[in-house]
């Protein structure tokens, strides 16, 4: 990747290895106890180190990582507890994004829901995981978005996101791929009818259904 990062704006980059370095955090990459060593994920990047640098105290203030003198940056990862609280906080917000993404959606919203469904329903049936993970945090997120609300859309990405590999893990127990779809499904044609009692109602059970078949970390 030595070079991906190069001719971006100063701001822009720290997001872009703040981004880099959280995705590998959620999706296992980087495991909890392994240290991020400042010059070796820059020169990984063909970034400077001020980025990372950067990067690395956004993650500390997300409490992702810990910093110890003469030691490095080591990182925490998610615990058990954090799941359990990122599950609460998804199920009380999810079902309102829902409601919301019922009464505000738009056709063109509409149009991207039904084809990620549709896509989910192909790579269901090729029990392709990795394309499934990609296409649940896209359908979630143009839900987010047709919420219309800004708060709702910034929390609830970023905590998706975080759980990135429990989602995967998840995915790849019997029947729970095709289980998903369904839910899936389901909480798109609440939004398609415009019903934000019934969307609200399938959001959050299948919220509730995906932290129950979540393996223990």
């Amino acid at each position: 990747m030595n070079g991906y990062y190069e001719n971006k704006d100063y701001g822009s980059l720290s997001e872009k290895v703040y981004r880099f370095l959280r995705d590998g955090i959620a999706e296992g990459r980087y495991q909890t106890g392994d240290f991020l060593v400042e010059m070796k994920i820059a020169e990984e990047l063909g970034v400077s180190r001020t980025p990372v640098r950067e990067a690395l105290k956004q993650l500390e203030l997300e409490e992702l990582v810990s910093s110890h003198p003469n030691r490095g940056v080591v990182v925490k990862g998610l615990s058990t507890e954090d799941l359990q609280d990122v599950s609460t906080i998804r199920h009380l917000l999810e079902g309102q994004a829902a409601y919301w993404a019922a009464e505000r959606v738009t056709e063109e919203q509409l149009k991207a829901l039904k084809e990620t469904v549709e896509l989910m329903e192909f790579y269901t049936a090729k029990n392709d995981v990795a394309h499934l993970v990609t296409l649940d945090t896209r359908f979630h997120e143009l839900i987010y978005e047709a919420s219309g609300s800004r708060t709702i859309r910034h929390i609830l990405a970023s905590l998706h996101q975080n759980i990135r590999k429990a989602r995967q893990s998840s995915l790849t127990m019997p029947a729970r791929a095709s289980n998903s779809l369904a839910e899936h499904l389901s909480i798109y044609q609440a939004i398609e009818r415009h019903d934000a009692p019934a969307a609200k109602e399938h959001m959050e059970a299948h919220v509730a259904i995906a932290a129950g078949s979540r393996p223990s970390e």
